[in-house]
């Protein structure tokens, strides 16, 4: 999926390029040309911002324990989201087609622009969609007791995926909403063309899963250039069952042996972390 994601924006963008370029080329503009690119630009799109959202529901199902429940949730309404934007497709295709048609005559460059009308509505499905999506996200931020505990001073991979989720949905949510002001054309925001909107998608998306797998690789998995020593914890052997500490306690030598430090002592209970069991220094027993 992230290949996939890398790639495909990659792809997009090349294609905005070259179809805003060429529709500037002098005779290559038809009417026919513009209504299908008009289709074909939000469809590739949405491929993108689909691949997107398939994988935002694999993290909310990791989030939530892998409920069944939550996955079929998000997937019904993934599915109804689809239905209802190639619905609105459609429809804005055929009001499109008259809206189009007494400028496509004129020596213009490029296709008509023509916003307003109900084309804003063919992201509504998306950007709601998005935002059920973040609801849950938001509910396990807030609902998880564990997000917020670190591990030997680092944070968890619960925190992590919570963190990146947030910050990923503030990022689309607002451009689908600056997207949808673009086509209502009732604000000044200018029409910007969808090339800005594919970028940050797959920038967004594609940082999400390296710092993930970033964390993953090192803070997971380990890493095996840099060796770990390993502290075991042991209960006291009974001094009468180790004769070379009971030789080192009776010849008074203090300085180079301390029963204490090399095996703990049963003398002085309330000086060890845990009366049944004592820490010892790895390099004792000679374990790396």
């Amino acid at each position: 999926m992230f290949f996939w994601i890398r790639y495909y924006t990659i792809i997009l963008l090349i294609f905005d390029v070259v179809q805003i370029h060429s529709f500037t080329i002098p005779g290559f503009r038809t009417h026919a040309l513009c209504l299908a690119s008009h289709a074909i630009i939000r469809i590739v799109g949405a491929i993108s911002l689909w691949s997107v959202e398939i994988i935002m529901q694999l993290r909310i199902y990791a989030l939530f324990n892998r409920s069944k429940k939550v996955a079929l949730f998000n997937g019904i309404l993934f599915l109804i989201s689809i239905a209802l934007f190639l619905w609105m497709l459609v429809v804005n295709s055929y009001s499109r087609n008259k809206a189009i048609t007494p400028f496509t005559k004129l020596p213009l460059i490029g296709c008509p622009v023509v916003k307003g009308g109900g084309q804003w509505v063919i992201w509504v499905p998306a950007t709601v969609y998005e935002f059920i999506l973040f609801g849950f996200a938001l509910y396990k931020a807030v609902t998880s007791s564990t997000a917020g505990i670190k591990l030997n001073d680092r944070p968890t991979l619960k925190a992590v995926l919570l963190q990146q989720n947030i910050l990923y949905f503030l990022i689309i949510g607002c451009i689908l909403i600056v997207n949808n002001l673009m086509v209502v054309g009732a604000t000044r925001i200018p029409w910007i063309g969808f090339g800005p909107f594919h970028a940050a998608m797959g920038i967004a998306t594609s940082r999400m899963l390296i710092h993930l797998r970033k964390f993953s690789s090192k803070l997971l998995e380990g890493e095996p250039d840099t060796p770990s020593r390993e502290i075991r914890f042991i209960r006291p052997a009974p001094i009468m069952a180790r004769p070379d500490l009971l030789e080192s306690f009776d010849s008074g030598d203090s300085s180079s042996h301390d029963l204490e430090s090399i095996a703990g002592s049963s003398i002085y209970p309330h000086s060890l972390p845990d009366r049944g069991a004592n820490v010892v220094d790895s390099s004792l027993l000679g374990v790396t």
